[in-house]
């Protein structure tokens, strides 16, 4: 018995370092791109001060320039006029360079802003941010030998499986439960449940089609899943419950597993498509709507089905009136509901009865 254990051990194990590897990778390769685009940011903004900050002490250098070569090129345009005046040349070079020094203005130069005033940048960084990440990355994830909860019971149904599972760790509070299945030769689970029931009735499967269904828990007051369960395989053999198509005064939906009456003037009784409810099963009426109804309306269950029938108010059949009245009267059936509501559930409990 020992060894044929030792394939879910080392199997699990083997899926277990993938996982994790595969989360670390995935782990690192988020965080070094949140690092680079933060990096970006900052780098952008530091070439935006950059930018805003040089371009007036660029824009004062140009006028100061501007101004410098000005006045040089004034200067040794009077040295050339007072050179060729001292040797008696008659030139209007010395009136142009008195026009042209009473015009420019050397003295309007712009004010130097002082070395506190200008912008002098440096990083600010958090030197904490390093061990508080490594507290965190210590003290993430875990590696559980055993799962919290177990699938305890796959029991067939009519188009459907019942699961039901048990809390095996008796430390771990549960908060939520999630039920997944799959058919087998599929890759990928889907989600069945979520919530705080134990048990849930997967429908829509195949018959004879083999199911894998696995159950995971929430603890309280966290966010993430435990482990999965150990994958169990279920299947039905039971066709599911599907009401007659074809039938005067009834439109069914696509599945055939809902009813609605239209304005047809003939309207007998409408019968599901094959004989799928067996004693000891639960079965389970839910009214969406209700309109006018009528003294003949009633819904149950029957033995047989008899083409032409105008009411299921008959011989071998058990059914329940609009009114709540519960026909026949001297069946042992509990009724706890007053006649029939909009969102209301009638269920039938059968079982064989030994008479006499």
């Amino acid at each position: 018995m020992g060894v044929c254990r030792v394939p879910q051990v080392r199997g699990s194990a083997t899926q277990t370092r993938e996982a994790l590897r595969r989360h670390f990778q995935e782990l690192e390769a988020g965080v070094l791109r949140l690092l680079n685009e933060r990096l970006a940011v900052l780098l952008d903004e530091v070439d935006a001060i950059e930018q805003d900050s040089v371009r007036p002490l660029d824009d004062c250098q140009k006028l100061i320039e501007h101004g410098v070569n000005t006045a040089d090129e004034l200067l040794r345009e009077g040295e050339e006029a007072a050179i060729r005046c001292s040797i008696g040349e008659k030139d209007d070079k010395l009136g142009s360079f008195t026009k042209k020094a009473l015009q420019i203005q050397l003295d309007s130069l712009p004010e130097v802003p002082a070395l506190v005033d200008v912008p002098c940048l440096s990083a600010q960084l958090d030197d904490s941010l390093l061990p508080s990440v490594s507290e965190r990355i210590a003290c993430h994830g875990s590696v559980a030998s055993h799962p919290p909860v177990q699938i305890e019971e796959l029991v067939e149904r009519p188009g459907g499986v019942l699961v039901r599972w048990c809390k095996v760790d008796e430390d771990f509070t549960v908060q939520d439960y999630r039920l997944q299945f799959r058919r087998s030769n599929a890759t990928q689970y889907e989600d069945a449940y979520i919530g705080k029931d134990s048990e849930f009735l997967v429908l829509h499967l195949d018959p004879h089609a083999d199911h894998l269904f696995r159950v995971c828990a929430r603890g309280d007051g966290r966010s993430e899943w435990s482990p999965w369960s150990i994958p169990q395989m279920g299947y039905t053999t039971l066709a599911p419950h599907e009401w007659l198509p074809g039938s005067d005064g009834y439109i069914l939906s696509s599945r055939r597993n809902i009813a609605m009456r239209n304005d047809s003037s003939s309207c007998g009784v409408l019968y599901s498509r094959a004989a799928t409810y067996f004693c000891g099963q639960t079965l389970t009426f839910k009214m969406m709507a209700a309109g006018q109804v009528d003294k003949k309306d009633s819904l149950g269950v029957c033995v047989e089905c008899m083409s032409g029938a105008e009411s299921l108010q008959k011989e071998k059949a058990v059914c329940i009136s609009t009114n709540g009245e519960l026909i026949p009267s001297c069946c042992s059936f509990p009724l706890d509901s007053q006649g029939w509501s909009t969102e209301g559930l009638i269920c039938f409990n059968c079982e064989v009865c030994v008479c006499g």
